[in-house]
Order: structure tokens, then sequence, then C-alpha cells
């Protein structure tokens, strides 16, 4: 026997259908795609919604079709609001194994660096990147807990460093801080079961992306598969429809 240290075995990922995941921005849009999604594999899911009201009109919707969602109030500018989303998924179920930090906006398409106003800028990056950051730092508990975790972050091909164009300049630098935050959050969870990824689901006809865009079901579909990623799957990485895109 050698004097190297022994790691503990990790936790196998338990079948989709025992997971839990929680969806931020749920009640609409690209959101309330990817927790119709989620469900359909048999998972659990919680539907974050600013309003209440709203995630629970969202969340019967999904019942309806033979989904196990419920609405949670969420504004991910909220540190109770965070803490208390994970806070419930533990009280009703013990667990959280996903979450996809999806609410986002400010989508400032006619504005240029120059000119943007810094109260949008604050804006952007509160809920486009902060939010992510502070509902990512409440699941970890839950998910280190259990060895095994999914955190994507839905952000934009925009974001990434070699687009170029002035354009949305507040979307554009919290996207791309989002993708920094990926990165580093990967590299600190390396080998803890806890997978950390970014998606660009293209442009999507939603409210926010305007009509013209691909179908809400094919952008959803890849923040759906990076949320079911296997055992030793990709971390740090940055995908468009499953294909590794650059940053």
């Amino acid at each position: 026997m050698n004097g190297s240290p022994r790691r503990a075995p990790r936790a196998l990922a338990p079948p989709l259908a025992q997971q839990v995941a929680l969806v931020s921005g749920g009640n609409r849009g690209l959101g309330l795609e990817v927790a119709r999604q989620l469900a359909a594999t048999g998972m659990s899911v919680l539907l974050g919604a600013r309003r209440l009201a709203d995630g629970e009109r969202a969340a019967r919707e999904l019942r309806r079709e033979g989904g196990d969602v419920r609405a949670v109030k969420l504004d991910v500018a909220s540190d109770g609001e965070a803490t208390a989303a994970a806070a419930l998924a533990e009280r009703q179920f013990g667990r959280l194994d996903v979450l996809v930090n999806n609410a986002a906006g400010f989508y400032d398409a006619a504005e240029l660096p120059a000119g943007v106003a810094l109260d949008t800028v604050r804006a952007a990056l509160e809920t486009n990147l902060l939010g992510a950051w502070r509902l990512a730092k409440a699941a970890l508990p839950l998910m280190r807990r259990h060895g095994h975790g999914r955190i994507v972050n839905v952000s934009s091909g925009c974001g990434a460093s070699g687009v170029h164009g002035p354009e949305a300049p507040a979307y554009r630098v919290s996207k791309a801080a989002l993708n920094a935050f990926t990165r580093a959050l990967a590299a600190e969870l390396l080998g803890s079961g806890v997978l950390v990824n970014a998606v660009c689901p293209g442009w999507v006809a939603t409210a926010m992306g305007g009509p013209g865009g691909r179908p809400v079901a094919e952008g959803a579909a890849g923040i759906v598969w990076a949320a079911c990623l296997p055992e030793g799957g990709p971390s740090g990485q940055f995908f468009r429809d499953r294909q590794r895109i650059a940053w």
C-alpha cells in the first residue's frame, strides 16, 4: 500500500426521474419550455417567477401536461428569494440536482457603448450576471452534499470575445461576464460531481428575441441537454445545439 491519499468515492447520479431542477425565469418563453422539457424527463421542477401568480399559471399548464412542476417566487436580484428557493427544494425534496439560470433581460439593442445609461448597465449585470451567481451560491451546498449537480448558465453568442459590434452593450457585457463566471466556477468545482456550462440557445422567437427566430423548443433543447449531462460530461464549456462554440 503506497502513501498516496485515498479520494472518497463520488456519488452516482440518480436517475432523471429522481432529480430536482430549479429554472429561473420559468413562467414564459424559453424558461417555460426548458421547464416543460425537464419535466418530460421525469424530473420534479421548481419554476421560478418574479410574480408568483405568473408562476402558478405556468406551473398549472405544465401539470396538465403531466409534469411535476411547482411554482416558486423568485426574483434573481433578491438574495433572500434565491436562498428561499434553495431552502424550498431542500424542504420539499431534500436535494437540488439542476439549476438553470435562464432569467435575463435588458437587451438594449438600440444602444451604443458611449451613450448607454450606466443604470441600464448596472441593471443588466444585476440580473444577467449576479442573478446567476447568487442562485449558484444558494444551490451549491445541496449539490455538494450529494456529490452531483448541473448548473446551466443561459448565455448568448454575442458575449463571445471574438464577436464584434457596438450594439446591445449592456446585454453583451453582462453575457461575456456570465461566460467568465461559468469558467471560473467550473474550475473551482472540478472533480466535485457538479458540472457548470454555458449554453447559447441561438436566436429564439420569444418576447425578448422578437419574431423571426427559431422555435422555442429548439433553443431549449440544448439547455436541457446540458442539464442532463451524464457523469464525466464536459464542464466549463460554451455550447450551442450541443456543439462547443468559442467563448
